[in-house]
């Protein structure tokens, strides 16, 4: 059995505003893991923010302590949230990231921790038949906040034939 993948903020903030929640579960697995440090982050938005409630329901989203960071994953800098995930990833052999931040995903790839960000989600539910197009999601993402540039959305959509 696959290790299950770790989540961070940013996917989540942006799928629950975009009402796409669902789609985590569908492409990453049945368990997701949500690090305390990103758990804390998102709940300081307030209880009334779209993201907190959206947790609530989904009882698939498991938070967890995360296990000490390692001194390579701290040596990048980065915020409490994307180094859980990474400490998480990185103490589960095969558990995916799931994170949009730039440093985090150098970071990853460097330690060899498998990443994936919002967009190779969408690309994924594409591919695998959970969304008929990703067009109209990814244009929902923008919508709702998630920064894509046209050159980096024309790119992912001509990899799934859109």
């Amino acid at each position: 059995m696959a290790e299950r993948p770790a989540v961070n903020a940013s996917p989540l903030i942006f799928l629950a505003r975009a009402a796409l929640l669902e789609l985590l579960r569908d492409v990453a697995g049945q368990e997701i893991i949500v690090p305390a440090p990103v758990a804390d982050e998102i709940r300081r938005r307030g209880p009334d923010d779209v993201t907190v409630r959206a947790m609530q329901h989904a009882d698939w989203l498991v938070v967890v302590e995360p296990p000490p960071i390692p001194p390579l994953i701290s040596a990048w800098d980065l915020g409490a949230g994307e180094s859980s995930v990474l400490a998480w990833a990185h103490a589960h052999p095969g558990a995916e990231a799931i994170l949009d931040d730039l440093a985090g995903r150098r970071c990853a790839a460097v330690l060899g921790i498998p990443v994936r960000g919002t967009l190779g989600l969408i690309l994924i539910a594409k591919q695998r038949g959970y969304v008929p197009a990703a067009r109209p999601v990814l244009e929902r993402l923008r919508k709702s906040g998630m920064y894509l540039s046209d050159a980096v959305l024309d790119r992912a959509l001509a990899l799934v034939g859109e």
